[in-house]
């Protein structure tokens, strides 16, 4: 049994200027992003980590550098950690887009099935972060003797995907809340491994 550590990529180029990024790999980190991910991974300096995953798009893989360094520990990436895709939106002004397109407004999930042309929906990413979520608990379940926690960095929407699933909220039922560059959400352990071991399905 593990905690696991969720942390979205430092400040971007794209954040900055309110660009939509979803599966865009333009954006890097900005000065400023690099230093909230420094201090974001100083805070892990002697806290015992058995693993550090992150999204294979570049702002999330500098931040884990970040952490990589800190900890001593490769980084696996891994494209089911990847931000929702927002196809044809991708490179827009976040602020202009239309909420039916995303499915998301007022801080929650309206229409988890709403998908813009050549983009995933929010159940897509939820179901997709959620397989990876199963293979992590089940690859660290073998090691049990192994101590330490897990460190997963990625993106705003995956994160927030991922706690839902990870503590039992269906994708129908997420809110939506705001998500600092940076910010670190923990789930322990019992509630990962108890939620997978009697959930019924992916919702």
């Amino acid at each position: 049994m593990f905690d696991l550590h969720l942390v979205r990529h430092g400040e971007s180029t794209w954040n900055t200027l309110g660009l939509a990024q979803g599966h865009n790999d333009l954006a890097e980190l900005t000065s400023r992003g690099l230093r909230q991910a420094a201090e974001s991974a100083a805070r892990f300096s002697g806290h015992p980590v058995r693993a550090l995953y992150a999204s294979d798009l570049r702002r999330a893989l500098q931040t884990a550098a970040a952490f990589a360094g800190v900890l001593g520990l490769p980084v696996f990436a891994d494209g089911r950690l990847r931000e929702r895709s927002l196809g044809v939106l991708e490179g827009t002004a976040a602020m202009a887009i239309d909420p039916a397109l995303t499915g998301l407004a007022g801080g929650r999930v309206t229409d988890p099935d709403a998908r813009p042309a050549g983009g995933e929906s929010v159940r897509d990413l939820y179901q997709r972060a959620a397989g990876f979520a199963e293979e992590l608990a089940a690859a660290h379940d073998e090691d049990g003797d192994q101590a330490g926690d897990v460190v997963v960095v990625a993106h705003g929407g995956t994160l927030r995907v991922l706690e839902a699933y990870l503590t039992g909220v269906p994708v129908g039922q997420m809110a939506w809340p705001p998500l600092e560059n940076a910010r670190v959400l923990r789930i322990p352990g019992y509630v990962m491994q108890s939620h997978l071991k009697s959930r019924g399905g992916i919702r």
